[in-house]
């Protein structure tokens, strides 16, 4: 549970980042990292387009850079983007000017890639302006200088999709002990998450589950 649902001290170390969303609505939000991916990120769409859900992507701006098609089709269909660095840093391994910059150059290339869209489509999908942490970590200092800049979104519940220790109805499973009102819900679309089957199995049933139990879901 302490990986799946972080408990309240972890939540302390960032006291101003979002955890969660109203605990009194029945409602959870979507999120993806680490994509765009082209074998991959698509898919996604195609599940949240066939279940009439929006979501957040948190993506890297070098994946952005290789694949501009693949973030330009998320945009284009209604969700929301946020910013997971460049290069998926871990922040406790980076200086802080290392790491801002790195925060800076995802957000350049997010502009640059839908530059030629609607204004109001660029607008809805990129603000507010949303960062989230690669691997939910970053020092005191990148913490107090990002959180004057961005909304800092981390989760509720983290399916672990990615874990190669996890079978596909484990990461389901996941999703139907821990979800619960105002959850911001974190898949990958990422190669890992894919390849090992997790992410194919689990996010259609969970979002079958999840509507089953009477949620609605919300972007952030």
């Amino acid at each position: 549970m302490f990986i799946e649902q972080p408990p309240e001290i972890v939540r302390k170390l960032y006291p101003s980042a979002l955890w969660r969303t109203d605990p009194t609505a029945k409602t959870v939000c979507l999120t993806f990292d680490d994509g765009p991916i082209p074998e991959v990120t698509p898919w996604v769409l195609d599940v949240l387009a066939r279940h009439g859900v929006k979501a957040t992507f948190f993506m890297v701006g070098d994946n952005i850079r290789k694949h501009p098609d693949v973030f330009r089709q998320v945009v284009e269909q209604g969700h929301r983007i946020g910013n997971h660095t460049f290069h998926h840093l871990r922040g406790f391994e980076n200086s802080s000017n290392q790491y801002l910059e790195d925060v800076r150059r995802a957000h350049d290339f997010m502009l640059e890639a839908c530059h030629d869209l609607p204004p109001e489509q660029v607008e809805a999908a990129l603000h507010p302006i949303l960062f989230r942490p690669p691997h939910g970590h970053m020092t005191w200092g990148q913490y107090m200088v990002l959180r004057h800049h961005c909304r800092i979104v981390m989760w509720d519940l983290v399916t672990r999709d990615y874990s190669k220790k996890l079978r596909p109805p484990q990461v389901l499973a996941n999703v139907m002990r821990y979800a619960r009102n105002g959850s911001i819900i974190t898949f990958h679309d990422s190669l890992k998450s894919w390849t090992n089957g997790n992410l194919p199995y689990a996010l259609p049933r969970a979002l079958d589950f999840l509507r089953e139990e009477g949620y609605t879901f919300c972007l952030l």
